[in-house]
């Protein structure tokens, strides 16, 4: 079952290599795979995990030596809750390094190293683009009672959507989907660049998960939580596993890792979007 378990996750890394480089590396050794693994695991090397303050950010220290990134770049977050959750995963590994566990970690690594050197534009347009082929406005026409749960489940969720940012967007039964008016996108376009690089690559992250930016905002916007909308973008599938069955282990796992990631994009984009400068200031107050 292990090894079924790593092809899955091979599989995964393949499809979706940018989103899953090699975990980091300790002052400037670099692991010489540039894409996540999930057979990359190792022997556990140090003992305590820190974070300090560098110039710029804060740094994450494993034992006295400063975590770096596949590319050998000191790994340094732009704020402070952000590297006590990393901090945290480093701190969790038992005798083993599991990096498949580690998703704030890749995230990280993903933004600092940045191996596709793309710009804000390009991470805005990237999450942008799942609006035309968004899960919930493509529609079924039959059975009627999957009809109707579709109307159920996401019509409130398209509502909140169309009623927050103060757009049209619809839905459709046609495979080409709804067509979605150009003001729509100007107004996700400019919601999405009051954004940080760091937050943006976290709403792709979790947009490409769900196959959708209505349910990915949502949670953004805390408007739906992790499992709510792990069920919505997954709630076909669901349909015809209650109707033919699955296979006996594979959709659970499957579940389990999609709200993990998920769970993981959403708390990145919330903690590196955060600042602890009032923090520390009413604290002096």
């Amino acid at each position: 079952m292990l090894q079924s378990l790593r092809t899955v996750f091979a599989r995964r890394a393949a499809l979706n290599p940018r989103l899953y480089p090699a975990l980091c590396s300790v002052d400037g050794v670099s692991s010489t795979k540039r894409f996540y693994s999930p057979s990359n695991e190792r022997k556990k090397f140090y003992e305590n995990v820190s974070i300090s303050q560098g110039d710029g950010g804060f740094e994450i220290n494993l034992d006295r030596r400063k975590l770096r990134t596949p590319l050998g770049k000191v790994f340094m977050v732009p704020t402070e809750p952000l590297a006590l959750a990393v901090a945290t995963e480093w701190d969790s590994q038992k005798d083993t390094i599991k990096f498949f566990t580690m998703h704030l970690t890749t995230l990280c690594n993903t933004v600092l190293d940045n191996p596709t050197m793309r710009n804000k534009e390009q991470l805005i347009t990237a999450s942008l683009k799942f609006l035309d082929t968004d899960t919930i406005c493509y529609r079924v026409e039959e059975p009627p009672d999957l009809v109707e749960l579709q109307k159920n489940a996401w019509d409130p969720v398209l509502n909140w959507a169309e009623k927050r940012y103060d757009v049209v967007i619809g839905s459709s039964t046609s495979i080409m989907g709804p067509v979605i008016p150009s003001k729509t996108k100007e107004v996700f376009h400019r919601h999405l660049a009051s954004y940080n690089s760091w937050a943006l690559l976290g709403i792709e992250y979790i947009t490409t998960q769900l196959k959708s930016l209505i349910l990915s905002m949502g949670l953004v916007d805390r408007f739906l939580t992790v499992e709510k909308a792990v069920v919505l973008s997954h709630l076909e599938e669901d349909y015809q596993i209650q109707r033919w069955g699955n296979v006996a282990w594979a959709h659970d796992f499957d579940i389990h890792e999609l709200c993990a990631r998920t769970a993981a994009g959403t708390l990145f984009i919330h903690l590196c979007s955060s600042s602890t400068t009032v923090k520390h200031k009413l604290l002096q107050n």
